[in-house]
This record gives C-alpha cells, structure tokens and sequence, in this order.
C-alpha cells in the first residue's frame, strides 16, 4: 500500500459556491409554535414531524422536488452540542446550508466536520457524501484547522498494523513535519543502545522493523517550551505475557497516543501558535521472538531508574519513561504525555472521558474549564502518594507492574512521574482512543481525545 497521505483530505464543507439546499434545525418548540419556515412547516405537520433528537424530514417542493430538510435538535439542543454531525451520515448527496438554528455557526459546522468522517482508504469505491455551506460568520480556518488534526489522529489509528508499523508511523511523522518545516530526526534500532534509551529497545526488539525514537522541533526559542510526548506502540500482543486474542483485536490502536499528539502539533503548527514546540514519539512493536524481553528481566532506564519486567504487556509506560526522562532534560514549561496505557482507566469512567494527571493546580483548572468550553471530556484523577509504595520493586528501583490490580491507572501515572523532576508542569493523559459505538459527532473506529481541549487551552495562552 502506497504511503499514509493526511495532506489534501477531501473537504466535507461546500467551497464551490452556487445553489445550495436549506437546512431548518428545530427543537419541538419551534415545532409546535410555527416558528418554522411555511412550506416546511406544513410538511412538518402533516408527516407528523415532531422535531425529535437527530431525526431528518426532507421537504419536498411544489414541483416535487428536494427543496430542504428540517433537522431536529430536540428539547435541550446543549445536551448534544455537536448532533449536527448526524447530517453528514443522514443529508442525500448535494450541497446544503443551514438556514435557521439556535447554535452558533462554529457550533454548527465542527460538529457536521467530525460526523463527516469517513475511514474508507480500503473501500473499493469511496462513498460521496453531502456538503455543508461555510458561513461569512464562521471561523472557517480555525474549523478546517481542528478537523484536519481530529481526522489525523483518528486515520493513524484505524490503520490496520500491518500497514501502520513502525517504518509507515515514521513516514507520516516526517510527512506532518515538512509540511510545516519543522525539523525531523529519528534514533532507529542499535542507535538506540548508543543515545541511552534502553527501554525503547528492549520493548521493541523482537519486531521486524525496529524500535525507534521520533523527533520534531517547531517554533522559535524564546517562546513558551511545550514537548508533547505520544505513546507509539504499533501493535501490542503482550509480549511474552501473551493477550488473549479477545484483548489484541484492537491492538492497532496501542499507538493512541502518537496519533493524538501527532494531530495536536498539526493543530499547534497551523496556527502558528506562538510555542517553542517538540514532539516526541517512542515507536515499538511489542512482538515475540527470541530475543523479546522477559519477565524478571531489569533494564536502567535513560534517567538511571532501574525498572524490573514483571509484566511484558506493560510496555508502554516503558517507552514512555526513556521519552519522558528526555524531554525532562530540557526543562520544558509544560510537558504533556498521551498513551493508551491502562485498562483500569477504562473501567474507571469509560471508554469517552479520559482522566488525566497532574500536581499543577493551575494547569488541571485550565484543562477542566477548557474540556467543557468545546466539549472534549476530560476528568481528573489523583497522583496520589499513599500508592507510591506499590510501584517499587524487591531488587530494583521500580516494577512495570504493581501487583494486587488495584489503581491500576494512578500506579501507572506515578511510574511516569519518577521519570518527571525538572520540568515546570506536567500532565499526563490515559486515552482509550477508540470510540466503540457510533456517535453523532463520530462514526466510530479510532478517535482523537483531549487535544481540542488542549489546543483551545494552549491557544488561550496565546
């Protein structure tokens, strides 16, 4: 398969002009009091249209042709904010605009944007879908700036691995980074054991393609140093602690945090924020062969933190910690990590609302007020010290894998931390990355989380 292309992704929007479709969106109050354009209001009471949540009634003209659609947003349109994106799955082909809505155009239109997406790169034919009309009130740059880092990420991880190993992760890596100039480098393999990051290379060994460490560098010194730090593990089958095959079906998506960190910086970049950037990006694939790391083995780490393998298939935070105690070098004023790393924070709060880590009050009260200014659920767990001791090891300084199965996502997060001493502030995001039934604002399949709350903060800040 040629090479994962994210530049040039067909727009959903109408950028053409010319005679577009209205759209009436309703709430059953409009319904009932006639607050709805005749012809439609008409039809609506004679189909028996009630303005219901996410329900579609195409209005046909005097000539019997489509003249419209009136699109229901039901009582309480905030409890939905981005329903809209049903109209790119339920709209007919065509060029379309809203005529009436009680929602901001903004609102409107990433909402549409993110229900647009379609994974379709192994469909024979590719399915043509509706078009939205840009409004002059909409931001559309700041839209098209979104979606474009949302489909990223979310097209990093529907990519089956067999076409999204280690080699294609770093291609598209170095596709984002010259498409905004940034500079690109990559420790690959041996080179791994000669730049100290022993733990990237006892992790991703056993594959075929080799482990390796990506790096980008963007913006101007003297600007705020953000490093973002995305878990690249592109298939995980446990290692020698082998999943079940129940477990390792979605196992393509172990590179979750890579992607989401991957379209954040597209999101950083385009803006031109002003950021003194720096991406990094652990790539492994956590495969078996005769020289795939062990349980009981201990490896130093990059910051001389000796970690014992109680468990191969907690891998990630192991690539995690080389990468972190790199960036921690740096001093940077905010350092952000992503990673699908644990089952437990799924069973916390879900597979839709991550939780996030970090002791900077200040930085967790921005996070929690921008998660619900452009609705990307966030939720905060605590670092807390009292489950420090089950992180340590008998005969080295930490375990990958605290016995008991009991915190599982804070003990995580506290193994990160150690990795953590110099930097300003740091946080620390357990995604799922994958969205397991359709919603209106997703199709399902891999999904971007926390980086629209994350830019909108960043952006703030200017």
């Amino acid at each position: 398969m040629a090479p994962y292309q994210f530049i040039d992704r067909p727009t959903p929007f109408n950028t053409k002009g010319g005679k577009t479709l209205p759209i009436f969106a309703v709430t059953p109050a409009h319904i009932e009091t006639g607050m709805v354009e005749p012809v439609a209001y008409e039809w609506a009471k004679k189909a028996g249209y009630k303005g219901d949540t996410g329900s579609l009634l195409l209005v046909p003209g005097e000539d019997g042709l489509l003249a419209g659609a009136l699109f229901g947003l039901g009582k309480n349109p905030s409890d939905a904010p981005y329903l809209t994106g049903r109209l790119a799955r339920l709209l007919p082909q065509g060029d379309w605009h809203v005529e009436t809505a009680p929602l901001t155009a903004n609102r409107i239109l990433l909402g549409y944007g993110l229900g647009s997406y379609r994974f379709d790169v192994y469909k024979s034919e590719a399915a043509l879908g509706p078009t939205l009309m840009i409004p002059a009130d909409a931001d559309a740059a700041r839209i098209k700036r979104l979606l474009a880092g949302v489909f990223l990420a979310r097209d990093l991880i529907n990519m089956p691995a067999n076409d999204m190993g280690p080699d294609a992760l770093e291609n598209a890596f170095r596709a984002l980074g010259a498409h905004y100039k940034a500079d690109v480098s990559v420790i690959r393999g041996e080179a791994l054991l000669q730049e100290n990051f022993p733990l990237i290379h006892a992790v991703g060994r056993a594959s075929e393609q080799a482990p390796r460490l990506l790096k980008m560098r963007w913006g101007k010194k003297g600007h705020r140093k953000v490093t973002l730090v995305g878990k690249g593990v592109t298939f995980d089958t446990g290692g020698l602690d082998i999943k079940p095959s129940s477990s390792m079906a979605l196992m393509k998506k172990d590179m979750g945090g890579a992607a989401n960190v991957m379209g954040l910086a597209l999101m950083i970049m385009d803006a031109k924020l002003k950021i003194d950037l720096t991406v990094l990006v652990p790539v492994a694939e956590n495969s078996i062969s005769g020289n795939a790391f062990r349980p009981g083995d201990i490896y130093r780490s990059r910051s001389g933190l000796t970690v014992q393998i109680d468990n191969t298939d907690a891998e990630g935070r192991l690539i995690l910690a080389d990468a972190l105690a790199l960036a921690d070098e740096d001093e940077p004023d905010l350092l952000i990590d992503m990673a699908t790393l644990t089952g437990a924070a799924r069973v916390a709060l879900g597979p839709d609302l991550p939780p996030f880590f970090t002791d900077d009050e200040d930085l967790a009260h921005a996070l929690s007020e921008a998660s619900l200014e452009v609705d990307d659920p966030l939720w905060r767990l605590p670092l807390y010290k009292g489950y420090e001791k089950d992180i340590n090891a008998k005969i080295a300084d930490l375990t990958n894998a605290p016995s008991g199965g009991m915190a599982g996502a804070i003990t995580a997060a506290l193994f990160l931390k150690r990795f953590v001493t110099r930097t300003k502030s740091w946080v620390h995001f357990d995604i799922y990355g994958w969205t397991p039934t359709e919603r209106p604002h997703s199709p399902g399949g891999g999904e971007a989380q926390a980086i629209r709350a994350i830019f909108d903060m960043l952006e703030r800040k200017g």
